[in-house]
C-alpha cells in the first residue's frame, strides 16, 4: 500500500500541486515619536486612553498618582496584573485619562488599554496577555429599562385588589 500522508503540504506536493499560501508575517511594534505605544481601554460606560513607555513603573491617571486616584488596594492590582502576566513589572511608565463608569469599570478600562498597549509595544507579549483573557473586551453593561417595567425586568408589584 502507498505510505500515508500526514499532512496538507505533503498532499499538495504529493498530487504536484505547490502551496500559494500567504504566510502571516510576524507583528511589528507600534510606537510613536516619543518611543510610546498608545491603546484605548474600555470596560462597561469607562472609557480610558492609555499611553505607556519605557520606565521606572509610574502610573498616572488622570494627572494623578494609582495610589490617590485607585485609593482600594483591589483596583490597584487589578492595574498591575498586564505587567505580572507578561513579566515586565516595573518596566514601563503609564499615563492614563478615564472617563465614564465608576471606579470599578475605570480600573477594568485601564487594565484593557494597558494590556492593549503593551501587546503593541512588543508583539512578544501578546500570546501572555491573550491567554489570560486581558485583551478580550468584557462587553458587559448595564440593561437599559423598558417600558411599562419598573427597571430593565423587574415588573410593577401585582396588586390583586
Amino acid at each position: 500500500m502507498a505510505e500515508q500522508i500526514n499532512s496538507l503540504e505533503e498532499l499538495g506536493t504529493a498530487a504536484g500541486i505547490e502551496s500559494t499560501a500567504p504566510v502571516a508575517a510576524p507583528r511589528e511594534p507600534v510606537r510613536d515619536s516619543l518611543g510610546r505605544s498608545y491603546a484605548t481601554g474600555k470596560r462597561k460606560d469607562a472609557v480610558a486612553r492609555v499611553w505607556i513607555k519605557p520606565g521606572s513603573g509610574k502610573v498616572t491617571v488622570n494627572g494623578k498618582e494609582i495610589n490617590a486616584y485607585f485609593a482600594r488596594p483591589v483596583l490597584q492590582m487589578i492595574l498591575r496584573q498586564p505587567f505580572t502576566i507578561a513579566g515586565v513589572e516595573g518596566e514601563f511608565d503609564v499615563m492614563a485619562t478615564v472617563k465614564g463608569g465608576g471606579l470599578s469599570g475605570q480600573a477594568g478600562a485601564v487594565k484593557h488599554g494597558i494590556s492593549k498597549a503593551l501587546q503593541l509595544y512588543d508583539p512578544a507579549l501578546r500570546g501572555a496577555l491573550k491567554a489570560a483573557g486581558f485583551l478580550t473586551r468584557d462587553s458587559r453593561v448595564v440593561e437599559r429599562k423598558k417600558y411599562g417595567k419598573r427597571k430593565a425586568r423587574r415588573s410593577f408589584q401585582f396588586s390583586k385588589r
